[in-house]
């Protein structure tokens, strides 16, 4: 293995995979899997690049930071010559972290020094200036990830974010020296370096910044970011003669579909009024669950009354109503409950022959991905931008499309299922 990378949950996890997978035009990728927690067992042979998807974004900073050094050993026992660690491009995170301690511990895990810090992702909107994290033109501040109910974003200046979670100093590059190109970033790297700052916050406002990032930090033993850092590292290897560029296959699996969601994003909520145009939608609120009402056999009993149909099940509200049921019945009891019903209600349709599962939401994709314990998963074709196919391994295996709340586009619900392997 080359590069090795650990993402804080699993739908950024799918999202770097089929970045890396992918590669540069005309180029092609690095042989991408994804792992679903630290393996047991050595990786595959042919694995070039592996993604360690873990659920540590928002558990408390000592758990994150144990299993994110976990995830580091295993990759550097396969040899990877570089890591990465990968957050959410709106840099989800809280005055505690968890971003900033993880990249400290992997960084002084490593023996990195001046780590690039990087969230940027412009073919999604999300643009880093002058330190500002901007989504879609709006500060992020304003974006709506302000109303985010684990972890509202209240403050757009990451460098102010980041140094509030981190021990050692914090640097900062601007876009105006990115611009010079990989010469003048590592001169600046350098320079971060010698001032003792562990991490750098680099600006990139274009795919090609990320690029130029990528070939300043060929040699790093650490960088971290959204999914768009990734875009230029496998064309290091490549360059070195190390890998020769791959090709993203089709995944396309027979068997009965379910699309269950459980997140409140804007993007979220406008296509799941667009699915309800012409599929089957199950409604469930969180008071039902907590009480007892609605339980796993209500969805799968739905799903399988509609299979063929593309049924949707789903949990998300506005942001005022989530922050009021958080309110009443505590955060962690509403989340908890939720995973458990998506878990559940997953491995019993896998029972029952389901082979297709669509999953809205980073913390209900973690929730559906452990309940099935599928192990590695081979990238396939990219959905939508940042969203790929995925494929279990064994003779019955299952296909799934991880979506994080605000990817996708208005019809990707009945597009993820056509790509999966039948209509829509």
């Amino acid at each position: 293995m080359l590069l090795g990378v650990i993402a804080d949950d699993f739908t950024g996890a799918s999202d770097i995979a089929v970045t890396l997978a992918k590669g540069l035009p005309g180029q092609g990728g690095l042989k991408t899997a994804q792992f679903l927690g630290v393996p047991d067992q050595p990786a595959p042979k042919d694995i070039e690049a592996g993604v360690v998807a873990l659920k540590s974004r928002s558990i408390p900073a000592a758990q994150a930071i144990e299993q994110s050094l976990a995830a580091c050993r295993w990759l550097k026992e396969q040899g990877c010559q570089q890591i990465l660690f990968k957050y959410c491009s709106t840099f989800d995170s809280t005055p505690a972290g968890n971003i900033g301690p993880v990249a400290e511990a992997l960084a002084l895990e490593l023996g990195a020094e001046a780590v690039v810090v990087c969230p940027s992702f412009p073919s999604m909107g999300r643009t880093l200036y002058q330190g500002h994290l901007f989504v879609n033109g709006q500060l992020l501040s304003e974006s709506g990830m302000q109303n985010h109910p684990v972890t509202p974003m209240t403050d757009p200046d990451i460098r102010r974010v980041l140094q509030a979670q981190s021990q050692a100093p914090t640097g900062f590059i601007a876009w105006q020296v990115v611009r010079q190109g990989s010469d003048a970033l590592e001169a600046a790297l350098d320079a971060s370096r010698k001032n003792g700052e562990r991490l750098t916050v680099v600006d990139a406002i274009e795919d090609e910044d990320l690029v130029v990032i990528g070939k300043a930090c060929r040699s790093a033993p650490l960088l971290t970011g959204g999914s768009g850092i990734a875009r230029g590292l496998p064309r290091n290897f490549i360059d070195q003669g190390l890998a020769a560029g791959v090709e993203l296959g089709d995944v396309q699996v027979k068997g009965g579909e379910a699309i269950l969601v459980g997140s409140c994003s804007g993007a979220t909520l406008g296509q799941i009024a667009q699915h309800g145009l012409d599929h089957p939608m199950l409604m469930i609120t969180v008071k039902d669950v907590l009480e007892g009402s609605i339980n796993p056999i209500h969805l799968v009993s739905f799903v399988l009354e509609h299979l063929g149909q593309s049924p949707l099940v789903y949990s998300s509200g506005e942001p005022e109503e989530v922050k009021a049921i958080q309110q009443q019945y505590g955060q962690e009891s509403v989340s908890a409950a939720l995973d458990e019903l998506f878990g559940e209600a997953a491995r019993l349709l896998v029972q029952y022959g389901v082979r297709r599962i669509v999953v809205g939401g980073g913390e209900t994709s973690g929730a559906v991905v452990s309940a099935l314990k599928l192990g590695a998963l081979t990238i396939g074709g990219e959905i939508d931008i940042g969203v790929p196919a995925l494929l279990s391994s064994g003779s019955d295996p299952v296909a799934l499309a991880l979506k994080s709340g605000n990817f996708g586009s208005k019809d990707f619900f009945a597009k993820a299922v056509k790509h999966l392997g039948g209509n829509a």
